[in-house]
């Protein structure tokens, strides 16, 4: 039963996120599947915490303007996400998810709420910080960059990244007083600090690493610094980064650093 109502929530969702334009064919499919198994594996705890990521991102992305677009332009994807980004953003925890399936340990779904807080607090920077009026600074010195550089950051962008990782620290701790999820020595409030710190520290390791170990590329024609292996019609010449070291590869990355954050404040706040 559980293979039926997982499959019908994710259809239906990814569905219409596909028809709005958030999600390509390969990310339709990609979701369906990913969504499926973590209802199966999981609960609804484990599903709607995923769902209320992903629902909130695709609502952020259609929040443009003219800058925004003009930012993503240099992207290596743009609004509608496809398989390599559903897998970056949920993949890990759908990993976390069937780890506790098989071994059920409340630490699971700690790890789970700091890589669900992490990617949905540098989603909800990236898309609120690029609709910012100002231009954003390095992580590495302070300067001002472009709007769309990696590695580039805002005021506004860091406090959409804590917002965003105590929504999912919220949202999480309400899940887990329910059903078969009652962990009683981790609540809600502490969660939802978990959640905004797990989340901001896990999207300034993403930023991080965008600005140091990602590879990125300048556009031939143009001369503008972007992620994509080809831009303006033609082959662009790599500047920096690992060529392994994708986009994808760096959220998902950052989104382990979250959890690794989430469970060593867990740690800590057991010790006083």
């Amino acid at each position: 039963m559980e293979w039926i109502w997982g499959l019908a929530g994710s259809l239906l969702i990814a569905g219409a996120a596909y028809w709005r334009g958030s999600l390509s064919v390969s990310g339709l499919i990609s979701a369906v599947i990913l969504g499926t198994l973590m209802f199966v594996f999981g609960s609804l705890a484990w599903f709607g915490t995923l769902i209320a990521f992903f629902i909130s991102s695709s609502v952020l992305s259609k929040l443009k303007h003219q800058r925004k677009a003009a930012a993503e332009s240099g992207y290596a994807k743009g609004g509608r996400r496809d398989a390599g980004q559903v897998a970056a953003n949920g993949g890990l925890g759908l990993l976390l998810c069937i780890g506790n399936a098989i071994w059920p340990e409340p630490v699971w779904w700690v790890l789970f709420v700091g890589v669900m807080a992490t990617v949905t607090a540098d989603t909800w920077a990236t898309e609120i910080g690029g609709m910012s009026s100002s231009e954003p600074r390095s992580i590495l010195n302070g300067k001002r960059v472009p709007a769309g550089t990696s590695g580039g950051i805002s005021t506004i962008g860091v406090l959409a990244s804590v917002v965003g990782g105590a929504f999912i620290g919220w949202l999480s701790g309400w899940f887990s007083t329910i059903g078969d999820m009652d962990y009683e020595t981790v609540a809600i409030p502490v969660l939802i600090l978990f959640g905004a710190l797990s989340g901001l520290l896990g999207s300034l390791a993403d930023s991080w690493l965008g600005a140091t170990w990602q590879v990125m590329y300048q556009c031939t024609v143009c001369g503008k610094t972007v992620e994509k292996e080809v831009h303006c019609g033609q082959n662009a010449k790599q500047i920096r980064g690992f060529r392994f070291m994708t986009n994808d590869r760096v959220n998902a990355l950052s989104s382990l650093v979250g959890g690794v954050v989430c469970y060593v404040l867990l740690l800590i706040s057991t010790q006083l």
